[in-house]
């Protein structure tokens, strides 16, 4: 089979003039479009003109002309007519006619004007838009609870490899950053206490204060705000170029459910990791606590662990980790909603991750507080 290839060339765009030939009489040339008009709209407002004389526009050169061009000629000649000069249009087609008196109609007509809203419908909106997201957050959770429903009695359907994979980013990359993170956390926590227990004679104390404030608090809490910041953004920015890229989509056609293969295993994954960084992120702050205790208060390792032993219970270390996966269910699914919800371009991308950053650390902190209140009130 012969193929054949056409070169189709693109007439070149005559750019718009017009010249003065008489007092009154003016030529026009060239294209008088959008795009060629940049030099003739500057000579015609230098160009005096007279109402006195009559005047004449010779449209027999004029190439094209499309709204831009009527409305700057109908914009210096209009007034001379109000100041009773005669304005003739030569060789002027109907067609271009029928542009001039539409254009020409429209000038008057005042620009559409939106009302400002008042503080009450700004806060209305901004509530209607939360509890839209809110419903979107829920149906998307149940229908990932269905999901996990469908597979459960089908192990081999699981994407085992998935959750292996999304387990070494989200756990295993991360623990260099967490330990550090907590170490140093350990360390500040200790320096602080030390600084005022050593005044009322009560040094051992600070092994109480290490133990509470990293296995309750922040521990789960630390651990949980660099996965958000960490593994939550690049599940967004994962399943939110997906989106733009259309493979979603393509996901859909050929039969494959997106909740399947990249919701539920980031989910399984994180649930799981998110723990077990929580425990190594206990170990790492009693590490600094033990540390900057030896150093401050001449409390030796041996004592520190004694007494760390004797007064932590294990519903301590429990609830820490009981609220880490929560936190990573959080994380995830925040995650992952926000991915879905991208639309059409690369910015969007960046708005929806910087959305499930902010989002996931925020209920985090919240839950944080309402787990808290909860103990407090339950004594535990």
């Amino acid at each position: 089979m012969l193929g054949i290839k056409k070169n189709y060339m693109q007439s070149p765009v005559i750019p718009a003039d017009i010249s003065q030939h008489a007092p009154g009489k003016f030529s026009l040339s060239g294209s008088w479009t959008a795009c060629a008009l940049d030099v003739a709209d500057k000579k015609l407002k230098d160009i005096e003109i007279s109402a006195a004389h009559p005047i004449v526009v010779d449209a027999a050169q004029l190439a094209q002309i499309d709204s831009v061009g009527v409305w700057i000629l109908q914009r210096k000649f209009n007034p001379l007519r109000d100041q009773g000069a005669s304005i003739s249009w030569l060789h002027w087609p109907s067609h271009y006619q029928k542009l001039m008196d539409t254009v020409e109609a429209q000038v008057n007509v005042p620009l559409l004007t939106t009302q400002p809203q008042s503080w009450l419908e700004q806060i209305g909106r901004r509530g209607e838009a939360v509890w839209q997201d809110l419903f979107s957050l829920l149906s998307f959770m149940g229908e990932n609870a269905l999901a996990l429903m469908r597979l459960t009695p089908f192990p081999m359907r699981w994407r085992w490899r998935a959750v292996l994979h999304n387990i070494q980013i989200a756990g295993f990359d991360a623990l260099p950053i967490i330990g550090l993170t907590s170490f140093l956390l350990g360390v500040v926590v200790a320096y602080q206490g030390a600084d005022q227990l050593r005044h009322y004679g009560a040094n051992i104390f600070v092994v109480d204060l290490v133990g509470y404030s990293m296995l309750r608090e922040f521990s789960p809490l630390i651990t949980a705000i660099i996965i958000a910041g960490r593994s939550g953004s690049a599940y967004a920015a994962q399943i939110g170029t997906m989106m733009v890229t259309e493979e979603i989509d393509g996901m859909r056609t050929i039969g494959i459910e997106p909740i399947e293969l990249l919701v539920l295993p980031k989910i399984i994954a994180l649930a799981l990791a998110l723990p077990l960084l929580t425990m190594f992120s206990d170990l790492m702050g009693v590490l600094g606590g033990m540390i900057m205790a030896r150093s401050q208060l001449d409390i030796n390792f041996h004592e520190f662990l004694v007494r760390l032993g004797g007064e932590m219970h294990l519903s301590t270390l429990l609830i820490g980790i009981g609220k880490a996966f929560i936190f990573a269910l959080v994380i995830a699914i925040i995650g992952c909603f926000q991915g879905f919800r991208t639309k059409g371009n690369a910015d969007s991308v960046g708005r929806q991750t910087t959305r499930s950053v902010v989002q996931a650390i925020f209920i985090v902190i919240v839950l944080d507080a309402v787990f808290s209140v909860i103990f407090s009130l339950l004594d535990v």
